[in-house]
């Protein structure tokens, strides 16, 4: 960034372990003083070293990284190295969960370093200690990644990522829902709704939406707020909020999802749970059990949820496809 003293345009050898702390130190400084222009080209910059900077500071500087792009900086020229780093933190951080439990030293430290003992450095190996403690601000990065439809459709290294994320969750017991719900969220993907007591069908295309209360409140607008079913409809408000208004609003539930197993979708859940038939997410309408209240909105608010209706599908189509749902589980 222009006039920053920053790795970049530090003058002395980019392994100089004094001068590297001396940047890294003022990095977010510099960066907050930094106008839009700036971050543009600092985000694209930072990502191109991120491989190199020592695994103490390197998930901050991840996370300034991912600050840059939501002031504007390209996300797809970030993101790599950003999922790379992210991926060999996950991994190394889920090596040290199966040694911390192979040396029966119990519940895991906090991120923050809470449980750790100075020998644990040595113990574990400083750079899985530090992988652990960064998996929050790399969980922040990767989301901030992910935001983007251009990063989730074309920047590869989702699924290593993934694999990681998933192997550390199941070895330190804790979720990392966030990032696990980004990285499942679908992008021009077909869905077919079918109201259960009528049989009228409807194709829909969705993209970025992030769980299925934003899914069900989208469902709602489009097909009861549209006209092509009777019921309560959310509100404008609540509908926009779905797609791209910031914030939140109450709403009440219109329908009971069901999928072709024959189980509830639940609203907790993700469009990515929805099961597959014909090669489409198939969702099945029921009147809800009960009146369900909640808030409306994104589950991730930097990101676009958008629910098209495409086309009605025959009658015929429509009873084909129920034809293979399941009987209902409950």
């Amino acid at each position: 960034m222009p006039g920053s003293r920053g790795p970049a345009r530090s003058t002395r050898h980019p392994q100089d372990p004094d001068a590297a702390e001396d940047a890294f130190e003022r990095l977010p400084a510099t960066a907050g003083g930094a106008g839009d222009a700036e971050l543009h080209e600092a985000g694209p910059r930072l990502a191109a070293f991120l491989g190199e900077v020592p695994p103490g500071p390197r998930a901050a500087v991840a996370v300034l990284i991912g600050a840059c792009v939501e002031r504007g900086a390209d996300p797809s020229a970030c993101a790599p190295a950003v999922f790379a780093g992210a991926q060999e933190a996950f991994g190394r951080a889920a090596d040290f969960c199966a040694a911390w439990k192979e040396a029966g030293r119990g519940e895991l430290p906090s991120h923050e370093g809470e449980g750790l003992e100075g020998a644990d450095f040595e113990r574990f190996g400083f750079g899985p200690v530090m992988a652990w403690q960064s998996l929050p601000q790399f969980e922040r990065a990767c989301v901030a990644m992910l935001n983007s439809p251009a990063v989730r459709r074309t920047v590869p290294g989702r699924t290593g990522l993934r694999d990681a994320v998933t192997r550390a969750a199941g070895l330190s017991g804790e979720p990392f829902q966030c990032l696990v719900y980004a990285l499942a969220v679908l992008d021009d993907e077909p869905f077919v709704a079918i109201d259960r007591a009528t049989g009228a069908g409807f194709a829909l295309r969705a993209s970025g939406i992030g769980d299925n209360f934003q899914l069900h409140t989208l469902l709602a607008g489009v097909l009861i707020g549209g006209g092509h079913l009777p019921g309560t409809a959310p509100s404008p408000e609540a509908v926009a909020m779905c797609r791209d208004l910031p914030g939140q609003t109450p709403t009440t539930g219109s329908f009971n999802l069901v999928g072709a197993d024959g189980e509830w979708i639940w609203n907790e859940g993700n469009p990515a749970d929805v099961p597959v038939v014909d090669g489409v997410r198939l969702v099945l309408l029921d009147p809800p059990p009960y009146e369900r209240s909640r808030p409306a909105g994104r589950f991730f608010p930097g990101m676009t949820g958008e629910l098209v209706l495409e086309r009605a599908p025959t009658a015929e189509e429509s009873r084909a496809l129920l034809a293979q749902v399941a009987q209902p589980g409950r």
